[in-house]
């Protein structure tokens, strides 16, 4: 996602480059740039130009220090103005009363999915207990489909395949978690055109009967403009406080999540990052201005590594490491933590700088399987103590993984070297370490 914008806002930054100071003239050279790249990235022409003409004016009312470049304030200004045509500050969800009810809408095909992603985080994250109800009665296996999220998340849902009223089952449902001490509903209804006047009755129908806390319009951003006219005329009809972006992980360019909030004035609440159930984030505006501006995305990648740390299990790993006990049995923990965190490539452009660099390289989500299939060959005891890994054993261990010897040495040796590094650094030898670090 993105990155050809990134790349297109770069080149332009380097026309500053070498500039003394700011001037009209090159200022003007460097936005001509940034909108032609924003217009590519399927922005909207009128947010685009309204965003270089805010920029442009901003950049020549400004005094460059002699400590800054006018390409480092360039990025900075506009960084700043990105944050704030995607929002400024992060949308929280209402969650208030007994219980919160959030109305799910969307086109066809847009929603179901994204339904069990916000029940199972509002589950795991907010400790909430929520219900889902199954409100479309039109396509034949909706119902059933929702029911297996449901089941795959661990979260009770309510339905009632006889009845052809969404209105009232949606009623119906928020008695029943009123009775059983459900603290969420979320009321997936079917999907729908636009234009299509009775469905859009009909879900206006059911948001008066249940007045729900939160309308999420949840719109595939790969349809790019067609997204935000689509939310447009949603929010005519509807009112919905905000708006879920799916599949910003594929070949999307971008153009919806820069244009939506200036078009629709509604924040972006959610982004659906992946297929599995856990690919859910919430929307933070300045975060992504850094990732668009290749500075990484460092306080959502230490907010995923939080979300798998055991705090007990750390203390038993320092001390392991501090003994030099770190063993193949932790290694496999720590790779199991590593897989929950979510796709490897979308993790590693979460690092400034690194999002660039591996931008055409393709990193495949299965690159630990080599790894693991070689330390389950090992026996309880190897894993143990890979100091009894001689010759033989690692001959055995090759064509019990289906690799080969170099691979298998390969890896002990990047074991060894991974386990002296931790222990350097449980000991706060920092001195000596950081020359091995290069």
């Amino acid at each position: 996602m993105f990155d050809n914008l990134s790349e297109r806002l770069e080149r332009s930054f380097k026309i500053l480059k070498g500039e003394g100071k700011i001037t009209e003239i090159n200022v003007a050279e460097t936005l001509k740039d940034v909108r032609k790249a924003l217009l590519d990235a399927d922005v909207n022409y009128k947010v685009a130009k309204t965003f270089t003409d805010t920029v442009k004016e901003k950049a020549l009312g400004q005094n460059v220090l002699t400590a800054v470049k006018p390409s480092q304030l360039m990025v900075k200004i506009v960084h700043d103005e990105l944050t704030q045509l995607m929002g400024g500050e992060t949308a929280e969800i209402d969650l208030e009363g007994k219980p919160a009810v959030i109305l799910m809408s969307g086109l066809q095909g847009s929603g179901k999915t994204f339904s069990g992603k916000l029940a199972r985080m509002l589950k795991t994250k907010k400790n909430k207990k929520p219900l889902l109800v199954a409100c479309d009665v039109y396509r034949p296996a909706a119902i059933e489909q929702l029911c297996v999220l449901a089941e795959q998340i661990g979260v009770p849902i309510y339905s009632e395949p006889d009845s052809k009223n969404p209105v009232k089952i949606a009623e119906n449902a928020i008695q029943e978690a009123k009775a059983k001490g459900y603290d969420v509903v979320i009321v997936d209804t079917a999907g729908r055109l636009a234009v299509d006047e009775e469905m859009m009755n009909e879900i206006a129908a059911i948001k008066k009967a249940i007045n729900p806390n939160e309308i999420l319009f949840v719109v595939d951003s790969m349809t790019g403009q067609d997204a935000v006219n689509t939310a447009k005329e949603f929010n005519e009809r509807l009112d919905f406080n905000g708006v879920v972006l799916t599949k910003l992980d594929g070949d999307t360019r971008g153009g919806a999540a820069l244009s939506i909030r200036s078009v629709v004035n509604k924040p972006i609440k959610f982004v659906g990052t992946g297929e599995k159930l856990d690919a859910i984030d919430q929307f933070h505006p300045s975060r992504m201005s850094d990732r668009i501006l290749g500075m990484g995305d460092i306080v959502s990648l230490v907010e995923r590594a939080q979300e798998q740390y055991d705090e007990e299990e750390a203390k038993r790993l320092q001390k392991k490491i501090a003994k030099n006990q770190f063993d193949f049995n932790d290694f496999l923990s720590q790779i199991a933590q590593i897989k929950k965190m979510g796709n490897l490539k979308d993790l590693a452009s979460m690092i400034p700088g690194v999002g660039k660099a591996i931008k055409d390289i393709d990193i495949d989500d299965n690159a630990f399987k080599s790894i693991e299939a070689i330390i389950y060959s090992m026996t309880p005891a190897e894993r143990s103590n890979p100091a009894l890994l001689n010759g033989s054993r690692r001959q055995r261990i090759a064509k019990g993984s289906g690799t080969n010897i170099q691979e298998v040495n390969r890896l002990l040796k990047q074991f060894d070297q991974t386990r002296k590094m931790m222990k350097m650094v449980t000991g706060s030898k920092m001195g000596k370490m950081m020359p091995k670090m290069k």
